[in-house]
């Protein structure tokens, strides 16, 4: 087998959480690619209606389901349904969350447990309903969408910052329970990437000039542009084919640069 046959997902069923747009339908459009065979989740029907129109549009055959990620018995039913329609689950991405920009002293409770059952506890449930049958298979994959505030805090983001850190302690803990069943769990750690939810944060402003944050984020990037969705694919193939198969518990960080960087001097 030739090295870039180990980079190949012919064949194979992957799992993409929140997978209708963004970083997850890119993910899932590189897995395509590769050969493997998609199913995605939405919790809306009219959602999971754009996303099939989206992918059907790419030339990509998909399988979307309805489905709560912080619901255990809906997760077990998608993934038997899966099962029973593709086969077994041999990738499972867990891209699906939220962030909730709130200062902390201004956050209720309620707001807090949202973010970390949607990023943190999902995550969980998902792992755990699809991790039997890769034992059984004696393989599997699991890649966690991270954050660069897996390693770092910043205004208004304790919830996000709190789960991401958490997700991070929970892909090294997948790794080291079920690493000798042949299974992977790594994670990506996306940087700032242009996306519908950050256009705002992109948008030129009246006076023709770059918005706040958006001169903020190249400024601290060394590669001075924001990520494309397009940039988070070579990673998320390389982690989900034969290629990284003793890569266990790691988080790539495909950020441009942004955690080696202390920024110029003013």
């Amino acid at each position: 087998m030739g090295i870039l046959d180990s980079f190949s997902l012919e064949g194979k069923v992957a799992l993409v959480t929140g997978g209708a747009y963004g970083i997850g339908f890119a993910i899932a459009e590189a897995y395509a690619g590769a050969g493997a065979k998609i199913a995605f989740n939405c919790r809306g029907q009219e959602h999971l209606e754009k996303a099939l129109a989206d992918y059907e549009a790419k030339g990509i055959r998909a399988k979307g389901y309805l489905c709560d990620v912080t619901d255990e018995d809906q997760v077990r039913e998608m993934v038997k349904s899966i099962k029973k329609e593709l086969g077994v689950i041999d990738i499972l991405v867990n891209n699906a969350g939220i962030i909730k920009r709130i200062p902390m002293t201004e956050m209720s409770a309620a707001e807090f447990r949202q973010v970390v059952d949607i990023d943190l506890n999902a995550p969980f449930i998902m792992s755990k309903a699809v991790l039997p049958d890769m034992i059984e298979k004696g393989h599997g994959k699991i890649i966690n969408i991270c954050s660069m505030m897996s390693e770092l805090g910043r205004e208004t983001v304790s919830a996000y910052a709190a789960a991401k850190g958490g997700l991070k302690m929970l892909t090294k803990n997948i790794c080291s329970e079920y690493g000798e069943y042949n299974i992977q769990c790594n994670g990506i750690g996306p940087g700032y990437i242009a996306t519908p939810q950050t256009a705002p944060l992109r948008e030129t402003q009246a006076d023709g000039s770059r918005h706040p944050f958006d001169q903020f984020i190249i400024s601290k990037t060394p590669a001075a542009r924001w990520g494309d969705p397009e940039d988070l694919m070579g990673p998320a193939v390389f982690l989900a084919s034969d290629a990284s198969d003793f890569v266990n518990g790691q988080i790539l960080y495909v950020d441009g640069g942004i955690l080696a960087y202390i920024g110029k001097q003013p």
